[in-house]
C-alpha cells in the first residue's frame, strides 16, 4: 500500500448553535463544534478551516482554550458534547498537528460549559477549568504541565438540581492565591464560590453567595478587572446574561462595602437598581478560606442594568479593547459584547462623565428591509459572540451554522463587515461537479443548496500563486424540505430532489453569474450568447412559498417594499386573496444592483438572500419522497462550439413495491416523461448513474440486485432492460459508479470494455466487467445455426464479476475517475489495458484510494496499487457521496484546458466527499 501525498484543499462545515461551543485563543485561533467534530480556523487567513478533530461521538456543545505558557510548544485545548465526555486535545503549534492525549468520562449527562482560569496557579503553575453538565453537577479539574493529564479536582452539585448553562472562573487578586467560580443555568440565580490555591495539595470551592435579580435563566457568565492588570487593587466586574432580555454588572470589591468606591458610576447604578428594587441590591459579603485574613474578604454589589435587546440574550464577553472612540489610558477601554436572539451584536461601553453603560456599536441584522422569512434571513438569532485576542475582531453564529466577521477599521473608525466561513449543519446528502468542473454543488438535509468554488481573483495570490481558496459562492436553493440528491444539467443549471414527490430544475440568474465571472474567473466558460440566454437578474422566496421566482433587481435607492408587491391586492381594492400572499416577495432579500457587484466571496447575509437562483421547472411523476437521480452526459459537441442538447434525468423515489420502485427518465427539451417507466427493482433504488457515453443506465437498490438497462432509439422510454442481478451482493447496494469509457478499442472499431463497480452493506466492492463482442463475428463466419448464435451472443454481452474487494466495513460510496491514469496509456498501450482511480468509502468514515487494471479484453481485472489515506482525514461518520472532479475546461481563447498535472510530473486528482457528519472535504491526491 503506497503512501498517497493528500491536500486537503478544502474543509467545509456549519458550527453547531450552542453558546459555548466556540472559543477564541491567544495564538488567534478560532476552534468550534461541528456536528461531532471540532473545526480550527484563523480567521487571519483565507483558507478558512484548517483542520479537523474527530473523536467525539455526538454533538460537541462545549470548547475552551487553556492559557499556554511561555515557551510551551503546544496549545491546550478542551472539548465537550452530547456523548457525555471530555477530551483534551494538544496543538503543536510547530508541526500544526492536533492530538487527543486524553478523554475525561467523569460525568454522566450531556456537558454544556466549560470555563478556564486564565493564568496558571500554584507553585506547579497547573491550569484550572471547570465543566458543568445536564447531571447537575460543576465539575473541577486540573491539567498538570509536566505529564500533559487532567485530574478531577471536585465535584459541586447545584443547589434544587438545575443544569449549569453558564459558568465564569477568575482569579480574585494579582497573584492567583484566591479563585472566585461564578455558576447559573435553568435558573434565575447566579451561584458564587471561592477556592485558595495557596496548598497546591487541595483545591476546594466552597458557596459563599446567591445573586438574585434575573427574571429567566442565565445564558452567560464572564469576569474581568475593570482596570488594567497593573492596578492589583482594582475592582473585578462580573457581567450576566439572561433569557429575560437584560445584562446585570456586579462589582466585586476587596474588603467591606463602606471602602467601596463612590462615582458616577455608582450613582448610574443606584438609578438601574431602582428598576429593581428588592433583594437585588443587597451588597453579599464573601470570604476565601484558608487565605490570609486581611485579604480574604470581598463583597459583592450589583453596579448595572444593560437594556437594549428585544430577545433572549446568549453571551456577553468582556474585552479591553483598542477600538473605543472614546479617549482612555492607552491600554484600551472596557467594552461587552453581547449576542441575542434578536439578530444583533451590541459593544456596550460606560459613559466616562455619566458612568452610564450604552452602546457604541450595533452589528447583525440592522436594515432597513424587515420582514425577513425563515428561509432567507437568520430568524433564530446569534447564538454567540467573541472578540478576537486583540480586539479589533468579532465574530458571531447565526441561525445557519455560518460564521459573520467585522474587524475594526482604524482609518474609518468603524466596524467594516468582512467574509468567513460557512458549512451544512446537518448530513450533506448529495454533491455533483459543474460539467466545466469550476465549481461543486452540494445539497444537504439542513435544506439547502449550496455552490463552492475556488476564489481565483484573491489579491493574496500574487503572493502565494498557487494557494487558491474555496469558499461558499452561492446558495441556489433554500428548501422547506430536507433534500436528498442533485446532478449538474450544464454549467448554469441543476436538478435536485427532496422529501417531496418531485423534482426541481435551477438555472443561474445574471446577477450571481457576474458575480461568478469576477470571482471564479469563469467568464471564458460562459459565452455571451449563454449569459444572454439566462432567465433572469436574480430570484427570490415568496413569503408563504417553496419555489424560487424570477426578478429583476431594482437600484440601490428604490422602495424594496413597493418593489416586492407593497400592494398585496394587487391593486383591486378588496380582499387579499391566497394567489395573493403567495406571490408577494420578502422585501428583505430582494436583489439591489451593487448587492453581488463584490470583489471577495459573499457575506452570509447575501448568501442567504442575493444568490438564489429561479426555478425553472417542476418534474412530477413519483408517488413518494425522491431517493435518487442522475443527469445523462453531454455528448453533443462540433468543432469547439457548444451546441443545444437534450439532456435526460433519471429518477426514483422510495417504495415498498414494484409500482413504486420504477425509474422514471424526463427529457429537457420539453420537460416531459418518456414513458412507460423501467421496471426492474422492488424496493427503494439508491443510485442511479448514466455510462460516460449515455449507452446504459445502471441501477442499485435495497433489493440487493442491480439492473443495466441499454439506450435503445426504438423505446419510447429511450432505455430497455438489458441485464438483471437479482444476487449482485448478499445485502442491499448502496452505491454504483461506470469506468469512463475505453477508447482502446477505437483503432479497431469494437465496442471496448465496459466496466462499472458496485458496493453495499455486505462490505463487498464488485467490479463488473462486459467483454467486447468479437465471437459474433466469427459465428456468422462459420454461418452456425441462427439460435445457438443468439445464445453464444448474449452470453458474451452480458456483465460478470471481474473482481471483488471487501472492506472491514459497509461500503456507502464510490466514483471512478472521469480518465483513466497517464501511465496506463503509455506503458500497455500494446495490449490495450488501463488502469481507472477507484475511490472507496465506508460507513465508518474510511476512505480509500485504488488503481484497477483492466486488460483490453476484458478478461483480467487487477487492483495495481492502494493509495493509502491516513486516520486523520478519514471522517467520523458515514461516507454519503464521492465525486472526482472532472478535468476543468474554463474555454480559453486557445481553447485549452486547464492542466491535471502538478511541477514534479506527478498527476493530480481532487476529490470531493459528503459526509453524514455535515463536513464537505476536497482532497488533492498526487499520484
Amino acid at each position: 500500500m503506497t503512501e498517497a501525498a493528500i491536500d486537503p484543499r478544502y474543509l467545509s462545515a456549519g458550527a453547531n448553535r450552542y453558546a459555548a461551543a466556540a472559543d477564541w485563543a491567544e495564538t488567534g485561533l478560532v476552534a468550534f463544534g461541528a456536528d461531532i467534530n471540532v473545526c480550527l480556523w484563523n480567521p487571519s487567513n483565507t483558507v478558512g478551516i484548517s483542520q479537523i478533530l474527530s473523536g467525539h461521538t455526538a454533538h460537541v456543545r462545549a470548547v475552551k482554550f487553556l492559557p499556554r505558557l511561555q515557551d510551551e510548544k503546544s496549545t491546550y485545548l478542551v472539548s465537550g458534547g452530547d456523548d457525555q465526555s471530555l477530551r483534551v486535545w494538544a496543538l503543536d503549534s510547530e508541526t500544526g498537528t492536533a492530538t487527543c492525549v486524553q478523554t475525561l468520562g467523569e460525568h454522566t449527562a450531556p456537558i454544556n460549559y466549560l470555563a478556564a482560569l486564565k493564568i496558571p496557579v500554584g507553585s506547579t503553575k497547573r491550569r484550572v477549568y471547570v465543566s458543568g453538565a445536564a447531571d447537575s453537577t460543576v465539575k473541577v479539574w486540573s491539567l498538570e504541565v509536566s505529564s500533559g493529564q487532567a485530574t478531577l479536582l471536585q465535584t459541586i452539585k447545584t443547589v434544587k438540581k438545575y443544569f449549569p448553562l453558564a459558568l465564569a472562573l477568575s482569579p480574585l487578586n494579582d497573584k492567583g492565591t484566591a479563585l472566585i467560580l461564578a455558576v447559573a443555568g435553568t435558573t434565575n440565580i447566579i451561584q458564587i464560590f471561592t477556592a485558595s490555591t495557596v496548598d497546591d495539595a487541595r483545591l476546594e470551592f466552597t458557596p459563599q453567595a446567591t445573586l438574585p435579580g434575573h427574571e429567566n435563566w442565565i445564558r452567560s457568565l464572564d469576569f474581568i478587572r475593570e482596570k488594567p492588570t497593573s492596578e492589583a487593587e482594582s475592582d473585578i466586574l462580573l457581567a450576566s446574561a439572561s433569557q429575560d432580555k437584560y445584562i446585570r454588572i456586579w462589582r466585586i470589591h476587596q474588603g467591606s462595602a463602606l471602602s467601596m468606591p463612590t462615582s458616577a458610576a455608582s450613582d448610574a447604578s443606584a438609578a438601574a437598581a431602582a428598576l429593581t428594587p428588592g433583594p437585588a441590591n443587597k451588597i453579599h459579603k464573601i470570604k476565601v478560606e484558608a487565605a490570609d485574613p486581611a485579604t480574604s474578604k470581598y463583597c459583592i454589589m450589583f453596579e448595572a442594568l444593560l437594556l437594549g435587546h428585544e430577545d433572549w440574550i446568549y453571551t456577553a464577553r468582556w474585552c479591553r479593547s483598542p477600538t473605543s472612540t472614546a479617549t482612555d489610558s492607552g491600554e484600551g477601554t472596557l467594552q461587552l459584547l453581547s449576542a441575542s436572539a434578536d439578530n444583533s451584536l451590541s459593544i456596550w461601553e460606560s459613559d466616562p462623565e455619566s458612568g452610564i453603560w450604552i452602546t457604541v456599536a450595533r452589528l447583525g441584522e440592522v436594515s432597513r428591509e424587515k420582514g425577513a422569512t425563515t428561509a432567507t434571513g437568520s430568524i433564530g438569532g446569534f447564538w454567540t459572540g467573541m472578540w478576537s485576542p486583540s480586539g479589533t475582531t468579532v465574530i458571531t453564529l447565526g441561525r445557519t451554522g455560518s460564521w459573520r466577521r467585522w474587524d475594526w477599521d482604524i482609518n474609518d473608525q468603524a466596524w467594516k463587515q468582512n467574509f468567513a466561513v460557512s458549512g451544512h449543519t446537518r448530513a450533506v446528502t448529495g454533491i455533483s461537479w459543474s460539467r466545466n468542473g469550476v465549481y461543486l454543488l452540494s445539497t444537504s438535509s439542513d435544506q439547502t443548496t449550496r455552490l463552492h468554488a475556488e476564489w481565483a481573483t484573491n489579491p493574496l495570490l500574487a503572493t502565494y500563486p498557487n494557494k487558491r481558496t474555496w469558499h461558499e459562492m452561492a446558495r441556489p436553493q433554500i428548501h422547506g424540505y430536507d433534500l436528498n440528491c442533485i446532478d449538474s444539467l450544464s454549467s448554469t443549471s441543476f436538478v435536485s430532489g427532496a422529501d417531496e414527490k418531485l423534482m426541481r430544475v435551477f438555472t443561474e440568474p445574471k446577477a450571481v453569474a457576474r458575480m461568478l465571472n469576477r470571482l471564479v474567473n469563469t467568464s471564458s466558460a460562459l459565452s455571451s450568447a449563454d449569459f444572454d440566454s439566462l432567465p433572469a437578474d436574480a430570484a427570490n422566496i415568496p413569503v408563504l412559498g417553496l419555489s424560487n421566482k424570477a426578478i429583476d433587481v431594482i437600484d440601490d435607492d428604490a422602495d424594496a417594499s413597493a418593489a416586492a408587491g407593497g400592494n398585496p391586492d394587487g391593486g383591486r381594492g378588496g380582499d387579499v386573496t391566497m394567489q395573493d400572499r403567495e406571490n408577494m416577495l420578502d422585501p428583505a432579500s430582494m436583489v439591489r444592483k451593487s448587492a453581488l457587484e463584490i470583489d471577495h466571496p459573499p457575506f452570509e447575509e447575501s448568501l442567504s438572500r442575493h444568490t438564489l437562483w429561479p426555478e425553472v421547472e417542476k418534474l412530477y411523476g413519483h408517488g413518494y419522497e425522491i431517493s435518487c437521480l442522475a443527469v445523462s452526459h453531454p455528448s453533443c459537441f462540433s468543432s469547439g462550439q457548444k451546441e443545444k442538447e437534450t439532456h435526460l434525468i433519471a429518477s426514483a423515489c422510495r417504495a415498498a413495491s414494484l409500482n413504486h420502485a420504477v425509474i422514471r427518465i424526463f427529457e429537457t427539451d420539453k420537460w416531459t416523461e418518456l414513458r412507460p417507466p423501467l421496471k426492474a427493482h422492488t424496493s427503494t433504488v439508491h443510485r442511479l448513474r448514466f455510462s460516460s457515453d449515455n449507452t446504459y443506465l445502471l441501477s442499485v437498490g435495497k433489493d440487493r440486485q442491480w439492473a443495466v438497462f441499454q439506450r435503445d432509439p426504438q423505446s419510447s422510454a429511450g432505455y430497455t432492460l438489458l441485464q438483471l442481478n437479482p444476487k449482485g451482493h448478499s445485502r442491499m447496494i448502496l452505491d454504483a459508479a461506470w469506468a469512463p469509457k475505453s477508447s482502446s478499442s477505437s483503432s479497431s472499431g469494437g465496442r471496448g470494455v465496459d466496466l462499472f463497480a458496485t458496493a453495499g452493506r455486505d462490505k463487498a466492492v464488485k467490479i463488473w466487467v462486459r467483454k467486447p463482442s468479437q465471437q459474433q463475428q466469427q459465428h456468422q463466419q462459420q454461418q452456425l445455426e441462427q439460435g445457438e448464435e443468439n445464445l453464444k451472443e448474449k452470453k458474451d454481452e452480458e456483465f460478470t464479476l471481474g473482481l471483488s474487494l471487501t472492506e472491514d466495513q459497509p461500503v456507502t460510496a464510490l466514483d471512478f475517475a472521469s480518465e483513466p491514469l497517464k501511465s496506463s496509456e503509455e506503458g500497455d498501450s500494446g495490449n490495450g489495458s488501463k488502469t481507472f482511480l477507484l475511490a472507496v468509502g465506508t460507513e465508518s468514515g474510511k476512505l480509500s484510494v485504488l488503481a484497477i487494471k483492466v486488460s483490453g479484453d476484458g478478461s483480467k481485472v487487477s487492483v495495481t496499487e492502494a493509495y493509502k489515506v491516513g486516520e486523520q482525514l478519514w471522517l467520523p461518520k458515514a461516507v454519503m457521496q464521492l465525486a472526482w472532479r472532472p478535468k476543468v475546461r474554463r474555454g480559453g481563447e486557445d481553447g485549452s484546458d486547464e492542466g491535471e498535472d502538478d511541477k514534479s510530473g506527478k498527476q493530480t486528482r481532487e476529490l470531493a466527499i459528503a459526509g453524514e457528519d455535515g463536513t464537505l472535504r476536497i482532497y488533492e491526491f498526487s499520484l
